[in-house]
């Protein structure tokens, strides 16, 4: 059965041909649909998404530059936060460029080995994102239970060493991705209906037994996401009971402002991406552009909205960017 309609701009003889296709490696190319079905408006589409990849760039650069080059940022909070930052800018521009080729250009073809880079790179950097949120959650509860210690606790070596943890996670849990889907072979339909190559997209286009694939992706997603979820609740279950211990009503609401914008990012970067694992799995109702549609913002919305909640949240953040606007401006 093919999964996905063959979209209009393909010609009926290579419709023939792919759908009577079968083939193991080397595999030629992979078609990425875009948005399924609303394919006469994906030029409009591509404009939000123009705007979103252009405030994840300049946002994250803006806080590169300022904790780079501001000594008085060089503390845990705002480490985390270059490394976010910094993760962000890869995962938006592993599927930005080529989302906006397929969507404006109808550039649909991706070499197969592409198609595999792009697919380790978004969820391996999704896993490391999800990593440095725990880490910055860490660094909340130490910051508010144990604010003595805090830079004895969470040293430039400690920090160091949690960033090496996070990238080897994610690089080594996404590693057996690509080559577990080399196992696979594809026959009548390599036509991928998302705007970039998704681990589960690819794999429902297999014609071969694809358990191995979908219990390790689901292992995968279970482990880091549970664990995180996990790690992150246990972290303010201890910040709430101590918060609450603070006499005063004042100095509780300054406690509860230092984890505002990491619970904001938080709830933008875990909520959505819930929605898209859930549906792909469970959710044969949900009519699958919406789906795909909001799996392809969902990539862009954590990277162009983080910088923006710490500017308006921290104060740090806030004024560096406002002392640089007046600088320039004056």
């Amino acid at each position: 059965m093919t999964l996905f309609l063959f979209p209009s701009f393909l010609s009926k003889p290579l419709i023939m041909a792919l759908s009577n296709s079968s083939w193991r490696l080397p595999q030629p190319s992979f078609f990425l649909v875009g948005i399924p079905g609303l394919e006469e408006n994906q030029h409009w589409i591509a404009l939000p998404l123009g705007v979103l990849y252009l405030l994840a760039l300049v946002g994250n650069v803006t806080i590169l530059f300022i904790v780079w080059t501001d000594p008085s940022l060089h503390q845990p909070m705002y480490f985390f936060l270059a490394m976010l930052a910094a993760i962000d800018l890869v995962l938006a521009s592993s599927t930005a460029p080529k989302a906006f080729a397929v969507l404006l250009g109808h550039a649909h073809e991706i070499g197969y080995t592409v198609c595999l880079v792009q697919m380790f790179f978004i969820h391996a950097f999704s896993s490391m994102e999800s990593g440095v949120l725990v880490a910055m959650a860490l660094d909340r509860y130490v910051a508010i239970c144990h604010p003595l210690r805090h830079s004895t606790i969470l040293h430039p070596g400690v920090i160091g060493r949690i960033g090496v943890a996070v990238l080897l996670r994610g690089l080594l849990l996404l590693i057996p991705f690509p080559f577990l889907l080399q196992r696979l072979i594809f026959c009548k339909a390599i036509i991928i209906g998302h705007a970039y190559c998704e681990h589960m997209a690819v794999v429902k286009l297999a014609c071969s037994e694809t358990t191995v694939n979908r219990a390790y992706g689901l292992a995968v997603a279970l482990l880091v996401v549970g664990l995180d979820i996990l790690a992150i609740g246990v972290s303010y279950a201890h910040i709430l009971q101590a918060v609450l211990k603070v006499p005063g009503g004042e100095a509780r609401l300054k406690a509860f402002s230092t984890c505002g914008s990491h619970v904001c990012v938080i709830l933008v970067f875990y909520v959505p991406g819930m929605f898209s694992f859930l549906t792909h799995r469970f959710g044969h109702h949900v009519p699958h552009h919406i789906h795909v549609l909001l799996a392809t913002i969902y990539l862009l919305v954590p990277p162009a909205l983080n910088p923006l909640v710490y500017g308006v949240k921290t104060q740090q953040i806030r004024q560096r960017v406002l002392r640089a606007f007046y600088t320039k401006g004056f």
